[in-house]
């Protein structure tokens, strides 16, 4: 790997949430806590009109993540499968990503729910969810379809 390969990655701000290291749920949707996503302040302006979303795109690091596996058995299925088409945290690179509830904005505060981070997580960046360009239809699940009905 040469040194044009290497990413350089910097937060933007720090997620805090009731959840710790083992006990985040599993998907965030439908998970009621307030959590509360901290911009650092050199970046608030950035947060201009993000009120007007009802969603947003959390992408965050899994600070925790130690190692991985290219064949993991999910904790909701008792078959292997390949790491990529599982949501583990644990990944080459251990990216994080989830469409959250914007409750509110408090200066550079987002108070969201549907959130599935453990407190302390590095915040990369936020997207708005616009189901325009995030929706698609005609989806296949995969090896999901047998578990979700």
């Amino acid at each position: 790997m040469g040194e044009r390969d290497i990413l350089k990655l910097k937060p933007i701000g720090i997620i805090h949430s009731p959840y710790h290291a083992g006990q985040a749920p599993r998907q965030g949707a439908g998970c009621q806590e307030i959590c509360q996503v901290e911009v650092f302040k050199q970046f608030e302006a950035g947060l201009r009109d993000i009120e007007r979303f009802s969603h947003i795109i959390l992408i965050y690091w899994f600070h925790k993540s130690t190692g991985y596996s290219l064949i993991v058995t999910p904790s909701w299925d008792t078959k292997p499968h390949g790491l990529f088409t599982t949501r583990s945290p644990n990944r080459p690179c251990p990216l994080g990503l989830c469409v959250v509830e914007l409750v509110a904005r408090e200066k550079n505060i987002l108070k969201v729910k549907d959130l599935d981070a453990i407190d302390g997580t590095p915040l990369l960046d936020i997207k708005p969810y616009v189901p325009t360009v995030d929706e698609t239809s005609d989806i296949k699940i995969g090896w999901l379809k047998k578990k979700r009905g």
